[in-house]
């Protein structure tokens, strides 16, 4: 900022950054606006980068930290408009460049739009930011339905950082979002992905995912989750997915890593159940039904998110790893124990058990195994072929029992 100060330009910390200063909370990244363009920016930063064709921006790189610094926008004319958006009134293009106060009325929310000013140390306002973020109230900047249909993404954003923050919806955002989620299927299916990781991963998973559901937007982004919904007892699908999430939330408070690859496999094993019992009903094999399933709820999701093969790949394996945890006998607990999945493959199984499904004794079971010697192991998979033998010799004994009575009748008439 000084940087640009000192070469005549002007340079404000804006955004995010001075939202969480002003409520006392670390802010992750910093967004600097100013009046130099892009290619000045360049010029004047070495470390710089130019990205975007429908936003151009300058990444500054120092270390492995980047500070985006953007231009002033101004809002579009008439003539501008139609050059700049589509028929359904989303920016295609927005590289009109203004003064601060238009930048300010471009901006999305008006807790987002506070300017901190490093000449006399002070916060600009345009918008009425100050007094909505007093009153903990999220409120976007201008006509809601205008400024949703220039970019739906606004209404994930919305509930993301009203979740985060602990923030209300103001009443005109709210009614809003309400009537136009469906607008949302106008966003790239690789915009989607990224915004889903940003409302799931980053540790209010739980509150997100109620505000997603009560403005219809869930279903929007995973439109073939509609069976997590329905009344059963217990609602398996639901809980596994609220534990899933729970945990989540969890790991990002403890500092732990989270995988993206986990969250699309608790989302989406419902849609999977269904096709499985569906490939089951008309006659396929439990093996090959179940890889089926597997195949097509990642295809009909992909037409929505566009999820990277990377992940789809890790997805299906943490799935597949559910059969072969079933699966000890001989030498193949062994193997599973190896497979680079088994981890999160075990945890997904310990969640569906902690969901309501009858899994109790095959997680006890992987959870001794982990932690005896080898030759306790071994004694863990003879015990489990001992009971298997138990168990057929009295089916048999019970089945000859069976038809001597039936002979025995059959004599006596």
């Amino acid at each position: 900022m000084y940087r640009l100060k000192n070469a005549d330009y002007d340079a404000y910390l804006v955004g995010g950054g001075v939202r969480d200063l002003l409520l006392g909370k670390h802010p992750k990244d910093f967004d600097i606006v100013t009046n130099a363009q892009p290619e000045e920016i360049r010029q004047l930063f070495g470390n710089c980068r130019l990205i975007g064709r429908r936003f151009r921006l300058a990444h500054v790189h120092f270390g492995n930290e980047v500070i985006e610094v953007a231009t002033f926008r101004a809002g579009h004319n008439e003539d501008e408009a139609s050059a700049h958006h589509n028929q359904d009134g989303m920016i295609l293009r927005d590289n009109i460049f203004g003064t601060i106060e238009e930048d300010a009325w471009r901006r999305d929310f008006s807790v987002n739009a506070l300017y901190y000013n490093i000449n006399d140390f002070s916060v600009i306002d345009y918008t009425g930011g100050l007094k909505d973020l007093e009153q903990r109230r999220f409120r976007i900047i201008g006509d809601p339905e205008v400024r949703f249909r220039e970019d739906p993404v606004r209404m994930l954003r919305a509930v993301r950082l009203a979740g985060k923050l602990g923030f209300v919806i103001e009443e005109e955002t709210d009614k809003a979002i309400h009537q136009m989620v469906v607008s949302l299927q106008a966003v790239s299916s690789s915009r989607l992905y990224e915004e889903v990781l940003k409302l799931f991963l980053t540790g209010h998973a739980i509150v997100t995912f109620e505000l997603l559901c009560n403005y219809g937007l869930f279903e929007q982004l995973f439109p073939g989750s509609d069976g997590i919904f329905e009344k059963k007892d217990p609602n398996i699908p639901l809980s596994m997915l609220l534990k899933g999430l729970e945990n989540t939330d969890k790991r990002v408070a403890d500092g732990k890593p989270v995988v993206p690859a986990f969250l699309f496999a608790v989302i989406l094993w419902n849609n999977l159940q269904t096709y499985f019992e569906y490939n089951c009903s008309i006659g396929r094999s439990p093996f090959d039904a179940f890889q089926s399933a597997s195949r097509k709820a990642i295809e009909k999701q992909l037409s929505d998110i566009s999820i990277p093969r990377r992940i789809t790949t890790q997805v299906r394996d943490v799935w597949s790893m559910q059969l072969r945890l079933e699966n000890r006998k001989g030498k193949r607990p062994f193997r599973t124990v190896d497979h680079p999945r088994f981890r999160a493959a075990y945890d997904f199984l310990l969640l569906r058990e902690e969901a309501g499904e009858q899994l109790q004794e095959l997680c006890d079971w992987w959870t001794k195994f982990q932690d005896v010697d080898e030759e306790l192991k071994y004694t863990m998979i003879r015990s489990l072929r001992n009971v298997s033998k138990s168990t057929s010799t009295k089916k048999r004994k019970r089945g000859t029992k069976k038809h001597t009575n039936k002979s025995s009748v059959a004599s006596e008439n």
